[in-house]
């Protein structure tokens, strides 16, 4: 096979930052105002609060979700909050239940007692105006199919009413549906985490309050990683993405100088 000029552009940028990951440079981040209002009101909640995670996304956005998720339910669970999972796209059902599993283990977390995964329901608004009136009635069973009711953490968890609030990880417009009929119609406060691509859409709700906090995009997740003191693939994302972006602003600045020069020895002006 013989390589072009893009394969080699290809493998320069693999060789930068993989020698960026092998020298342990770790580029520093400022935790912003929005990272830092939902890191205090996460940690500002009583021991032992009820509050609903939601993951409102699909397997192909992991990449940038999962860093957020992670960060987010180690908070969680480092306050000895207990959440409670569902999803409003099916794809991301299976994702939800293994990443709130996989971070229990390492805080020794008790399935049915710390956390519980209730999972999907399908037509999504009708499942957050069904919440609004009955979580047991819209989730008779967990992911797991046992009864709702023989869930020890859930007694008492009847409406949004008990539960601290709900937080949607996201990589689309459906934390839009709990902002208009979750706290539209019912008052639950609503936050959110988001991908990138997220945040603008989401900034007027922030503006007004019908959204409460907001994290998005991997830097979101490397500010917040900071903040609760543990590292993980949210810097390790950053660190890829700063190295691409100053590899790419590298090509773009020899590409004009190769230009401008080759102009020159044509005689162009």
């Amino acid at each position: 096979m013989r390589l072009e000029a893009r394969h080699y552009t290809f493998i320069g940028l693999a060789v930068t930052v993989v020698a960026a990951m092998l020298v342990g440079f770790q580029p520093d981040v400022t935790p912003s105002p929005d990272t830092l209002r939902m890191y205090e009101y996460i940690d500002s909640l009583p021991e032992g609060s009820i509050v609903m995670l939601s993951f409102d996304h699909e397997a192909s956005s992991l990449p940038e979700i999962r860093p957020l998720a992670v960060a987010l339910l180690r908070h969680i669970y480092s306050k000895n909050l207990r959440p409670v999972g569902v999803a409003l796209l099916a794809e991301g059902t299976g994702v939800g239940y293994g990443l709130m599993r996989q971070v229990a283990r390492e805080y020794d977390k008790k399935y049915g007692e710390d956390y519980v995964y209730l999972g999907f329901r399908p037509q999504y608004i009708a499942a957050i105006l069904s919440m609004g009136e009955s979580v047991p009635a819209t989730f008779p069973e967990d992911y797991l199919g046992r009864p709702y009711t023989e869930l020890p953490m859930l007694v008492g968890v009847n409406t949004y009413d008990d539960v601290a609030g709900v937080i949607s990880v996201a990589d689309g417009s459906f934390t839009n549906h709990w902002i208009e009929y979750g706290h539209g119609r019912y008052g639950v406060r609503v936050s959110a985490f988001v991908t990138a691509a997220m945040v603008t859409t989401y900034d007027p709700y922030l503006a007004s309050g019908q959204l409460h906090a907001m994290v998005g995009g991997l830097r979101g997740a490397a500010e917040y990683e900071k903040l609760i003191g543990i590292g993980g693939s949210g810097a390790r994302g950053m660190l890829a993405q700063t190295c691409s972006h100053l590899y790419v602003i590298l090509l773009i600045i020899i590409g004009n100088v190769v230009y401008f020069r080759s102009r020159r020895k044509g005689g162009g002006v």
